[in-house]
């Protein structure tokens, strides 16, 4: 049988061991970080790092990867509220946020119109003029209906709606309760992450001669 010395011993040397804390974790999260194009969730990071549970349930840096204990999630936390802490202090442009139920790193709201403009190049380069009037009638307006996308934008909509689709920005959300029960659009977290934002309440204010404008 285990003495409470020896057991207090032990916990205390668990305590204390490089997976309970954030010291030296920051520099390959950010690596990480840097090299991915889309938010990684907490379990995925935390693998990728080395952070991970063994089967006992203690913390452990190289472990067998499993899910993440709310310990675990605490250390992961700190380590990315110690990197934005230095980011601040140095006056970086970025900081690490959590987008699409994962962490990023994001730019800072004083750039926005910079890499909103660049995306939007990039979109531009492949969706026509008709995917990106649809994509934001859609973006502003769900759920929706295709009727209704096509009553705004005055033309079908059918193969518009499946290049958006085939690109991930739209997705099916359900039906509508209404005569029919019409399929309902909406947009995806692939397009929250390819426009870098959190949600869509993140969505800049629209003109009221938009596509899609609500009055």
């Amino acid at each position: 049988m285990t003495s409470a010395t020896n057991t207090n011993t032990e916990q205390e040397q668990a305590a204390e061991s490089p997976g309970f804390r954030a010291e030296g974790l920051g520099p390959p999260v950010e690596a990480v970080l840097l090299t991915a194009d889309r938010a990684i969730a907490p379990e995925r990071l935390a693998a990728a790092v080395g952070l991970t549970a063994d089967e006992s349930g203690q913390a452990a840096k190289g472990a067998k990867a499993g899910s993440l204990s709310a310990e675990l999630l605490a250390v992961l936390a700190e380590t990315i509220e110690d990197l934005n802490a230095q980011y601040e202090a140095t006056g970086r442009v970025f900081r690490i946020e959590q987008v699409a139920g994962g962490y990023r790193l994001m730019t800072l709201p004083d750039y926005a119109r910079f890499i909103a403009a660049f995306h939007q190049q990039r979109v531009q380069q492949r969706l026509s003029k008709a995917g990106l009037e649809t994509l934001a009638i859609i973006a502003y307006r769900q759920p929706v209906t295709r009727a209704e996308v096509e009553g705004i934008r005055g033309v079908a909509c059918g193969e518009v709606l499946k290049t958006l689709m085939d690109h991930r920005l739209v997705t099916i959300q359900g039906r509508a309760e209404e005569l029919g029960r019409p399929i309902l659009y909406g947009t995806t977290k692939q397009f929250l992450d390819t426009f870098g934002l959190g949600s869509v309440e993140d969505l800049p204010p629209v003109s009221s001669h938009a596509p899609g404008a609500q009055g």
